[in-house]
């Protein structure tokens, strides 16, 4: 069964380094990565690892760097649709540095909060299991969302940042999965409509709510070498179970996910290692 999923792809130039730099300092790398990222395409490319058929809806255009995202996509097994395949303009870009001793990292980025492409046709996607939507390309996150809420889907939200969209958006979501940094608490998630909210906190305890009941899950401990994405895996994750398993086990399956993303360094040598659930 199909994860349709809609939101950015960026360029990620991911370099390594013994100590994140201070301002105007310089300093070496040790190793150089470029991959697709960005949230719902990250989360695509686990659907992809654990054994999913994601398709991931976003806006790539013909820019050189586009062929990038496109060939690291199609080798991750994640099947694209271009909303916008004649956009002349640059993907978006991101700079990230990962510190080699505990895999923190820096990123500096640009998102696609004014994008206006408009969702193209979902004709031949008729057996979607799930959907999962991060709010950029606004008009892409709201198209889908209606989509898959006229045919009954669970549509999850990557809530990683208050972004305008969602005030049309939150009616429309089953489940908004929540950094800890999200500005509005759950209980007005629960009252703008949301069916089940998720707060995560990096290593610390996961977090839930529903209009019945509440919970929260551990999250493994483990080694960390590389966190760069880990909240995405961890909704990539997510997305795959729902359908599958209820909470608070769904929630377990993607912590466990997800500690196994920052125990490897690297954009994808993390992949080879999930295998196939």
């Amino acid at each position: 069964m199909t994860v349709l999923l809609a939101g950015l792809c960026t360029i990620d130039v991911v370099q390594r380094v013994a100590e994140l730099p201070e301002p105007g300092e310089k300093v070496q790398s040790t190793s150089v990565e470029v991959a697709a990222g960005g949230p719902a395409t990250n989360a695509a490319v686990t659907v992809a690892a654990l054994g999913g058929d994601p398709v991931l809806v976003t806006v790539l255009g013909t820019h050189p760097l586009a062929a990038l995202a496109r060939a690291d996509l199609d080798t991750c097994g994640v099947r694209l649709l271009d909303a916008d395949p004649g956009c002349p303009e640059p993907p978006a870009l991101s700079a990230v540095a990962v510190r080699e001793r505990d895999g923190e990292r820096t990123v500096v980025s640009r998102n696609a909060a004014r994008s206006t492409a408009r969702l193209p046709s979902l004709a031949g996607f008729g057996d979607v299991r799930s959907v999962l939507v991060d709010g950029h390309h606004p008009a892409l996150a709201l198209g889908v969302a209606r989509w898959a809420r006229e045919r009954g889907l669970p549509v999850v939200l990557d809530a990683g940042s208050w972004k305008p969209v969602l005030d049309e958006l939150l009616p429309l979501v089953d489940i908004a999965a929540c950094s800890a940094r999200f500005p509005l608490p759950a209980h007005d998630l629960l009252a703008r409509g949301v069916g089940t909210v998720i707060v995560t906190a990096g290593p610390d305890t996961v977090r839930w709510w529903t209009a019945e009941e509440s919970g929260s899950v551990p999250v493994p401990e483990v080694r960390a070498r590389d966190t760069l994405g880990a909240g995405d895996v961890w909704h990539g994750a997510l997305v795959h179970g729902t359908g599958r398993c209820a909470l608070p086990e769904l929630i377990r399956f993607a912590n466990e996910v997800a500690a196994e993303r920052v125990r490897h360094s690297g954009a994808r040598s993390w992949v080879r290692r999930i295998g196939v659930r």
